[in-house]
């Protein structure tokens, strides 16, 4: 027999450490003698630190005690350096007392004469491999801080169950999560996630694991906490949600995360703004375009000033930004509460390169359709661009080639318009013209230099639309103005009508004409009067 007291549940003793509070850990004693009592005497080596009740005792046969062992600690105290363990021990001397009476364990505290462990006539057994394991936030901040994985596992597995050591709480109010975050340690985190903290604790900034690791963009992190189920959500304490965080701060990886978990990418700040909102404001463009791939509304006005997104890039002058929200339908007239369109905040910002975007490209087309010369030469005079594109492509151009509006055409031409510029589709003036039937716009187009040869993306040239669509009179004028006739042994026929190409580009009579069910085909069977017309 190596020892009459064995130790429970090891030959560590746990001790949590917190500041401002009382310090301690127990240790179980159990007699493994069958029929005998053994006395015992538990001695710190360093006696400054510790303190033990009751310090020694008689313990009767196969039965337990239970000794608190407390650590003296302040503010000014400091841990050793090999967290959690330390050099410190502690001297279990028993020794078999035959006959010794034990009412009850409380009468027991140091009641044992010192002398039984030094007469030389009894053996006494000396235990000196109890080991200090020190726990507690104090502790658990301190090793994560240090990313020492092996000894936050250790204390982890050997902290009281009743005590939740993975949601300790440093000084500064930041859970474990938040300090292994704030290192950009993945691992530590999983490490922490493995024994189940409380995922939606907040710190004292009311900041939850997910929106600090969104803040700062560590997708990994992100990652394992969405498969730990953290919360999307924004909660009432938070300023921001995690969207927004994603969004504002740029973190284009983690915003797509989150919108694959299902986050509302609509979801509102406190103060009304939502993540679309904050792309905007913050010029993050990637973010812009992925959550209007998205599916979020640019048409939600916020709580302070009323803006829409559109606003917000307006009065920023990014005519990016801007063309992209009306690309993907952003509303021009919506107006924040100071009854102000996107139009007007670029106009008072002096952003005179959205005008067109924003407010006076629509005039200039609808005048262009109609053919107001005066309408035409006052917004452009207002600062309207010649050259302005709608988020199709057209220009000005465009509209009056199509309409046939030969004295616009002219005036364009004199403004110094470009001629051959190329909607999305490819498409240029003449190509408009020539679909359209315009003659004596056609005859005005070539004379000023308009390539001839000039191909749509899907490579028709005017001559060949010509030919599709049996304008033989149209096909002379292009050839007279230097068209080859090769290309017409090219032509399929029916080339792609301008009538279904124009759906969308804000030419309200052609969106009417298909909804009353009016082919392509039978317009082009009519007289070019009757197009004119149109």
């Amino acid at each position: 027999m190596d020892r009459l007291i064995s130790l429970e549940p090891s030959n560590v003793v746990v001790i949590r450490v917190e500041n401002g509070q009382k310090c301690y850990g127990e240790l179980t004693l159990r007699n493994v003698m069958y029929t005998m009592p053994v006395a015992f005497r538990l001695q710190p080596v360093n006696k400054a630190r510790y303190t033990i009740r009751p310090q020694s005792g008689i313990i009767s046969p196969l039965t337990t005690l239970t000794v608190e062992i407390t650590y003296e600690f302040n503010q000014n105290s400091s841990l050793p350096n090999s967290l959690p363990y330390c050099d410190d021990s502690f001297l279990l001397h028993s020794v078999v007392v035959p006959g010794a009476a034990v009412k009850n364990p409380s009468s027991t505290h140091d009641s044992v004469p010192s002398d039984w462990f030094t007469a030389r006539k009894k053996q006494v057994f000396v235990d000196s491999g109890i080991r200090v394991m020190f726990v507690g936030s104090v502790v658990m901040a301190s090793l994560v801080n240090d990313g020492s994985m092996d000894e936050i596992r250790d204390v982890l597995e050997k902290s009281d169950p009743s005590w939740r050591a993975v949601d300790s709480i440093d000084e500064e109010g930041q859970t474990l999560l938040h300090l292994a975050i704030s290192q950009s340690r993945a691992d530590l985190v999983q490490l922490l996630l493995e024994f189940e903290p409380d995922i939606e604790a907040r710190n004292r900034l009311g900041s939850t694991p997910l929106e600090a690791a969104v803040a700062s963009g560590e997708g990994l992190i992100v990652e394992l906490l969405l498969a730990h189920r953290a919360s999307t959500e924004r909660s009432e304490s938070s300023t921001w949600g995690p969207i927004h965080l994603a969004a504002g701060g740029g973190h284009m990886d983690v915003l797509r995360l989150l919108l694959l978990k299902g986050v509302d990418v609509n979801m509102l700040t406190k103060d009304g703004n939502t993540a679309l909102h904050l792309a905007v404001e913050e010029r993050k463009r990637d973010c812009l375009r992925l959550l209007l791939a998205s599916g979020a509304r640019s048409d939600i006005r916020n709580y302070g000033d009323g803006d829409t997104p559109l606003h917000i890039a307006a009065a920023l002058g990014d005519d990016y930004m801007v063309k992209l929200l009306l690309q993907k339908g952003a509303y021009k007239e919506i107006r924040n509460h100071s009854k102000k369109t996107a139009y007007e905040v670029a106009a008072e910002q002096g952003h005179a390169k959205l005008f067109d975007a924003l407010g006076l490209g629509d005039k200039l087309c609808i005048a262009a359709r109609k053919g107001e010369m005066r309408t035409i030469s006052r917004i452009l005079e207002s600062g309207a661009f010649v050259n302005g594109q709608d988020q199709h492509g057209w220009t000005i151009l465009h509209r009056a080639s199509f309409k046939g509006r030969v004295e616009v055409v002219r005036f364009l031409i004199e403004k110094g318009i470009e001629i051959n510029a190329r909607d999305e589709d490819g498409y240029t003036a003449l190509h408009c013209a020539v679909e359209s039937g315009h003659v004596d716009v056609i005859e005005l187009l070539v004379k000023k230099g308009a390539d001839i040869d000039a191909r749509t993306n899907k490579g028709a040239t005017p001559i060949q639309i010509a030919e599709s669509l049996n304008y033989s009179g149209i096909k002379r004028v292009l050839i007279q103005g230097g068209a080859s006739k090769d290309e017409l042994t090219h032509v399929n026929k029916p080339t792609l009508s301008f009538t279904s190409r124009s759906v969308g580009k804000s030419d309200k009579e052609m969106v009417s004409m298909k909804k009353k069910g009016t082919r392509a085909k039978s317009l082009f069977d009519q007289s070019t009067a009757a197009l004119v017309a149109i």
